[in-house]
């Protein structure tokens, strides 16, 4: 092998892969294995390529550059160097614990990686880092410990017992890897050419300087102790780390079963002096001292064997004794070099007497062996192919089981997981006891999920360290699992937005009985709420459940009340869905935004209608809601509050859509729902209670649940047109509107001013008077009669209620008002707006009837019949019931909150609109 292939360092791979072939004069020669690991300090240059660079007295690595771009990674890698002459090959392990690794390692962390991905990340590249020391302890002669300061360090001791309990794991595998190599049986059994001697060597800080006189006794120079304060440093640090080793067993008495030995009569620590601040100083130090060295080697150099041998000779003078050095002046030894140091090591091996460091009453001899190049590459190859690389097919399945036995490993690397995990198991019985404390036996999601951060909270409280994320997946399985298991509770809430009290539990289906035997049980929702309520016409009151669905609410049980009160009554029916199909299908979200939005325009009103409208209001703005009106220009999602927006009137289209009977609407009939379709039941209902003369209006109304004094309608007077166009000269209303002003230079007829509305002198006759009542019930079963949007009626004496309806009518009634008859709680009690009471006279008007209920903030639909625009006939008593709940197909629209604007539910103003009959010709 010429000199030229090894003039640099190169990795192990590279070195293992290539094909060397060494000089005839070598071949046969013995080779020592020296392996350099360690930590380095935050200096520019590495101590551990300063050492090589050292021993082999050549500048074979950069001490302040960067080494190849192939090593420029964080992983952990061996580089080589193999000084023929001497016979020596340098292994030198770069870790993450060297400065420059360190660095790339932090570099290739990002700042978004977590504390766990970072520790997992460090993990691997220490245990890629003891795979690596494996190897060196399997292949080395020699190895040398190095680190940048005086004091020992401590976690090697925990690093080197791992390294034996992995070292004991793997030696079946290994033995296996190695069993066809050219070497002898004892290392084929044992795997290493012999025990390898581990030497330490320290970096003296500059705390500690060496005295240039040698005087250190204590202020008396005349009397200089025998050995220097770093020779003493030495044997001290020998003496602690004899200590720790024993005391840890890493160290026994029998040497071929030690990871490692250390010699007992020959030095094993080495403590590099302190040096100066400047490199160049430093490097002329070096230059100076080893010409000086070769001033003084007066023979003649040779080469091959010969020289090798000068070599070891030269460098085996100083080092005679435990304690190489020669008497200087006052007595005081020399302190060795490094070079000589390690030298008195390595002959021992290139001699082929090996290591004798077994101890006790009867010390057993270890096996030693000294490979040629050749043989030691072929077992080198073998092992990186096991233990590092894991590439080679024929050692796949011997890798794989190496990999398998690094959780050996996990005990001694990973001291600060078993930590925390150790207190995060402490931790989540805490955890456990905050999540249960208080809770009820069955409970919902909200409460589950305010215990557990309640539980989150204590167990950060005490967990610590990298377990804290699993072990916070393990509370949050554990908390969910005690929810699950019989303890959670219905998460169906009512369409008054109470919760169902029973646990989780299945509904019966069509014909099937409720069993609470079966898991989960089959039961009917139930939120323990009940309320009173009254049916269709407000002549009997009942209670009633609370209820989870729409038809329940608006349908069921007020079709149980008219069995026993108002079904013989004369109503008006709404239209509902008539299947054709035997089993008929909700129509689709889909279908019905699109036709919302493609019907906003399709039945509006091209002409005027020639009915005199009476709606009493502002001149300036038309109360009406007109039958042919689009329900998709309402204005679901419009802007602007509904007293603000006007509304033009539109009568009925002349071809309306006929009804499917296919599909039903789910929900009820709203502004966003499209043409077409009808619900399965109606969730109004509009009943006759008699005629006019039925309702007294000296009385009231005759009916349970009032509060005293607030049974009264209000009165509606309304102007009769009993005249022709020839007598007034034109057709106009005459309820003082805009369009009741008459054409110039004519006046009209019945009138006894000029102009000018609804004038004190117009007849008795002219007048018909209505009744209107908006009716409000709270929970309670308490009812009465609201004469405006915050008043409510209050008649006390004979006469009945004198407020007018006009003033009801001008208004947006609101939908849910605070109860007179408040309960004890703080919880404030709403009365909702249930009826509408409607007495029309014995004269030629048409009422019409045009309920639109918004029951929530924008953008909340407008609900109304499945028919607009009804007309009442005159001399009738009727009574509207508005729904009990809203909903649509997406959920129901609950009712207000303690923080929430009532002022945001409402029913629309133009709820009612009187027009005359159109008169008879004369």
């Amino acid at each position: 092998m010429k000199e030229a292939n090894m003039a640099a360092p190169v990795s192990i791979g590279a070195l293992l892969r290539s094909e060397i072939v060494e000089e005839p004069g070598y071949r046969d020669e013995g080779l020592c294995v020296v392996g350099i690991f360690g930590k380095s300090n935050a200096q520019p240059w590495s101590l551990k390529e300063s050492l090589i660079n050292t021993l082999a007295d050549k500048h074979m690595f950069s001490l302040f550059g960067e080494p190849e771009e192939g090593d420029a990674t964080a992983n952990s890698h061996i580089q080589v160097y193999y000084n023929q002459e001497n016979r020596v090959l340098y292994l030198m392990l770069s870790s993450v614990s060297d400065s420059r690794q360190l660095l790339r390692a932090c570099q290739t962390l990002s700042a978004s990686t977590g504390h766990s991905d970072s520790h997992d990340f460090w993990k691997g590249l220490e245990r890629q880092h003891c795979l690596h020391l494996l190897y060196m302890f399997s292949v080395c002669h020699v190895l040398l410990l190095v680190h940048p300061n005086q004091t020992f360090d401590v976690t090697y001791d925990r690093l080197f017992r791992a390294l034996d309990a992995l070292r004991q794991k793997v030696l079946p595998l290994i033995r296996a890897a190695i069993k066809d190599c050219p070497v002898s049986k004892e290392w084929k059994v044992n795997c290493r050419p012999c025990p390898p001697r581990l030497l330490f060597v320290f970096q003296m800080n500059g705390s500690l300087k060496i005295s240039t006189n040698g005087s250190d006794s204590g202020g008396n120079p005349d009397k200089p102790k025998k050995h220097s304060p770093r020779r003493r440093l030495q044997h001290a640090l020998e003496d602690q780390i004899y200590r720790i080793f024993r005391k840890s067993r890493v160290l026994t008495n029998q040497s071929s079963n030690c990871l490692f030995t250390v010699p007992a009569n020959q030095a094993f620590v080495y403590v590099i002096p302190t040096t100066d601040e400047d490199p160049v100083a430093t490097l002329l130090s070096q230059l100076r001292s080893n010409c000086t060295l070769c001033e003084q080697d007066s023979t003649t150099l040779v080469s091959g064997p010969r020289r090798y041998q000068q070599m070891r000779r030269s460098a085996r003078q100083p080092s005679s004794s435990r304690d190489p050095g020669v008497m200087s002046m006052g007595g005081q030894l020399v302190d060795c070099s490094l070079k000589e140091f390690l030298w008195q090591h390595v002959e021992l091996v290139l001699t082929k007497k090996g290591f004798d460091d077994s101890v006790g009453r009867n010390p057993q001899p270890s096996h030693f062996e000294l490979p040629n190049f050749t043989k030691w590459v072929q077992v080198a190859s073998r092992l990186h192919h096991v233990l590092i690389t894991n590439k080679e097919e024929e050692t796949a399945e011997l890798s794989v089981k190496v990999q398998s036995q690094l959780k050996v490993l996990e005990g001694f690397l990973e001291a600060d997981t078993k930590f925390s995990e150790s207190r995060c198991q402490k931790a989540l019985p805490l955890a456990h006891s905050a999540y249960q404390s208080n809770l009820p036996h069955n409970y919902t999601t909200t409460v589950h999920k305010n215990q557990l951060a309640q539980a989150l909270r204590v167990y950060s409280q005490h967990a610590r360290g990298v377990a804290f994320q699993r072990y916070a997946l393990q509370l949050h399985e554990d908390c969910y699992k005690f929810w699950s298991n019989g303890h959670q509770l219905c998460e169906e809430r009512s369409l008054t937005d109470q919760h169902c009290v029973h646990k989780f539990h299945l509904l019966p289906q069509p014909g099937e009985k409720p069993d609470m035997d079966r898991n989960p049980p089959i039961l009917n929702h139930n939120s323990r709420g009940r309320s009173t309520s009254s049916c269709n016409c407000g002549r009997k009151q009942a209670p009633r459940e609370d209820p989870f669905d729409i038809q329940a609410a608006n349908y069921d049980f007020y079709q149980l009340l008219e069995e026993k009160c108002c079904g013989k009554l004369e109503r008006i029916e709404f239209p509902v869905f008539q299947p054709s199909t035997p089993d008929p299908a909700p129509a689709s979200n889909q279908a019905q935004r699109i036709s919302c939005e493609a019907s906003g325009d399709a039945e509006r009103l091209k002409e005027p209608s020639t009915a005199q409208s009476h709606t009493p209001g502002d001149t300036s703005l038309s109360l009406a809601l007109s039958l042919g009106q689009s329900t998709g220009s309402l204005g679901t999602y419009g802007e602007g509050d509904g007293t603000e927006t006007q509304v033009q009137q539109k009568r009925p289209s002349l071809v309306d859509r006929q009804p499917s009977t296919v599909e039903y609407l789910p929900g009820m009939m709203h502004s966003g729902c499209s043409k077409g379709l009808l619900p399965k039941f109606s969730s109004w209902s509009l009943v006759k209670l008699g005629p006019a003369k039925s309702y007294n209006c000296h009385t009231g109304l005759e009916q349970p649940g009032f509060l005293p004094g607030s049974s009264f309608l209000l009165p509606w007077d309304l102007v009769i047109r009993s005249r022709s166009e020839e007598d007034t000269g034109l057709t106009e209303p005459l309820d003082g509107s805009t369009s009741s002003w008459p054409a110039p230079n004519k006046t009209l007829v019945g009138k006894r001013g000029s102009t000018g509305g609804l004038g004190r002198g117009r007849r008795r006759d002219d007048m018909a008077r209505a009744f209107v009542g908006f009716e409000y019930e709270d929970s309670r079963g308490r009812r009465f009669i609201s004469s405006g949007p915050d008043k409510i009626v209050k008649v006390l004496g004979p006469g009945g209620a004198k407020d007018p309806a006009t003033r009801v009518l001008n208004a947006d009634m609101p939908l849910y008002i605070p109860s007179p008859s408040q309960g004890r709680g703080l919880k404030p009690h709403y009365a909702q707006l249930t009826r509408l009471f409607i007495v029309v006279p014995d004269a030629p008007l048409e009422v019409t009837l045009n309920p639109q209920v918004q029951p929530g903030p924008l953008p909340c639909p407008v609900f109304h019949p499945e028919k607009t625009e009804i007309v009442l006939p005159p001399d009738s008593f009727w009574v509207l019931r508005f729904p009990y709940s809203y909903a649509t197909d997406q959920g129901p629209n609950y009712p207000p909150k303690e923080n929430q604007p009532l002022n945001n539910y409402k029913v629309l103003r133009g709820i009612l609109r009187a027009t005359t009959a159109n008169p008879l010709p004369q």
